[in-house]
This record gives structure tokens, sequence and C-alpha cells, in this order.
């Protein structure tokens, strides 16, 4: 699969898990969409459903990641991170195939 996730991504995707009381089957799902104010956006979220026709999916430090197919095109080399520091928290994307992206960081062209 063509995203990696870090440890300390994973870690706080199992606190999530835990601290919601999701079910054991959650997997963490990434994907693209079109919008924004690049062209596309990153999508993360936790979904119990996923198909082996149309999602890749792997185990990555004891967390399963899913992703669609048609996304993976995206995301390819793509590493997910968490980012906690005094200017800003939260899960942060570094995508190799991005050409250009918003100041916000969410949304980018490719």
């Amino acid at each position: 699969m063509s995203v990696m996730l870090t440890e300390k991504a994973a870690g706080e995707v199992k606190k999530i898990i835990v601290d919601q009381k999701l079910e054991t089957t959650t997997v963490l799902r990434l994907g693209v969409a079109g919008g924004g104010c690049s062209g596309f956006q990153y999508s993360l979220g936790f979904d119990t459903a996923w198909d082996p026709k149309s999602d890749s999916r792997t185990e990555q430090h004891g967390v399963a990641v899913v992703v669609d197919k048609k996304s993976d095109l995206f995301l390819d080399g793509t590493t997910l991170d968490f980012h906690e520091g005094i200017d800003k928290r939260g899960f942060t994307f570094n995508n190799p195939n991005a050409k250009k992206s918003c100041g916000c960081g969410s949304s980018f062209q490719a």
C-alpha cells in the first residue's frame, strides 16, 4: 500500500479508538475527494466495513489502514503523521504527489 503511518500517528489513532469506544474491527480509512481550494482534499475517518475488491488494507503499528483504490493513486508515497506542538495539533499528510497545496494544508493539487 502506498500510505505509511508513523508510530506517533498510530498511537493517536489507537487512543481515539479506545477513548471513543469504537468497535475492535474499526479501521482507519484514508482517501481523497474533490474539493478544497487546491482541487483535492484529504479525508480521514474510521470505518468498520471495507471491501477487498475496491480497497487496499494494511496493518501498520497495530492499526488497520484502508485506502480506496482510486485514492491510492493520489496518495502513493504519502506519510500520515501526528503533530503535537505549541503551534498546532493534529494529523498531517506528507504527500510527494502534491504539486501545490493550500495554506492550511488540507487540500492539494496533483
